[in-house]
């Protein structure tokens, strides 16, 4: 048996930024029945009640940094990508690639964060940006939860980030694989899974305390 000690941490520490990862064009325009990336029932729902976490966030003045996966047409940053279950996806010059600007309202003064990778973090301008925007705690939505959701999680738990993501928001290759990787972020912040109400609720009242 462990023994814990924990300090009580609140649901936003410091300034937020909310991270919304890989909601693009293809969630909305590609209704094929075999996709390049297997996504679980209930994914573009999941990803249309993200805009509800981008409106709160607009509305209190939290910054939005939208990840955009993207790789070159000739397949050359692909690396071991296309070893596993994932055909080619996400080219470049290809519509479905786009952010879906449009339907999560996207704003002028939010950001754009192009990635060749899973992790938000690795190889990109992402950590630049969060310490030039003085951000503590990270809320994260968008897909895949097992992938690209939890890898950036860990590169921000391993970078010190306060890590929360909101598991309706959320969307995995399958269920299975959704809840395992909920289980596995929380394993390593205690209160990082939270519902989108919860999480709306903790935005408003970081935008506007209570005097």
């Amino acid at each position: 048996m462990t023994t814990k000690t924990k300090q009580a941490r609140k649901l936003i520490e410091g300034r937020p930024a909310l991270i919304v990862i890989d909601i693009q064009k293809s969630t909305f325009i590609d209704d094929s029945e075999e996709r390049s990336i297997d996504n679980m029932p209930g994914y573009k729902e999941r990803m249309i009640a993200a805009r509800d976490l981008v409106d709160a966030a607009h509305d209190n003045a939290v910054p939005v940094i939208f990840i955009q996966e993207v790789h070159r047409p000739d397949l050359i940053d692909f690396g071991r990508e296309l070893d596993g279950d994932e055909d080619i996806h996400c080219l470049d010059g290809d519509p479905r690639t786009e952010v879906a600007k449009e339907e999560m309202g996207f704003r002028k003064g939010d950001y754009i964060i192009p990635k060749r990778r899973y992790s938000a973090f690795f190889g990109t301008d992402f950590e630049i940006l969060l310490q030039g925007l003085k951000v503590d705690t990270l809320i994260l939505c968008g897909g895949l939860t097992d992938v690209c959701v939890h890898y950036t999680f860990v590169d921000g738990h391993q970078s010190d980030y306060f890590c929360r993501v909101v598991e309706d928001c959320v969307g995995g290759s399958s269920v299975k694989a959704h809840q395992a990787a909920l289980r596995a972020m929380e394993y390593l912040q205690t209160g990082a899974v939270q519902e989108r109400k919860t999480m709306i609720k903790a935005i408003s009242s970081h935008g506007h305390p209570t005097q």
